[in-house]
């Protein structure tokens, strides 16, 4: 029960210092003025890479589902 505890606390760290990134940063580049062109490029980047993921993963399956039939 211990291991649980430490892990959910490393869990609960890691989660709080994401928070503190996903707010802190944003808010740094808004006093630079530069957070519109940065958080526009991460998004855009994300859209990206989620598309490709699926592509991938859809390959994938065709590929196994044709390795299954042609068994």
């Amino acid at each position: 029960m211990k291991d649980v505890k430490d892990m959910m606390r490393i869990v609960g760290i890691i989660l709080l210092g994401m928070f503190v990134l996903a707010v802190g940063i944003p808010l740094v580049f808004a006093a630079a003025g530069i957070s519109l062109f940065i958080l526009g490029g991460i998004i855009h980047l994300a859209i990206g890479l989620i598309k490709i993921a699926v592509v991938l993963a859809l390959a994938y399956l065709v590929l196994v589902g044709l390795r299954a039939v042609l068994r």
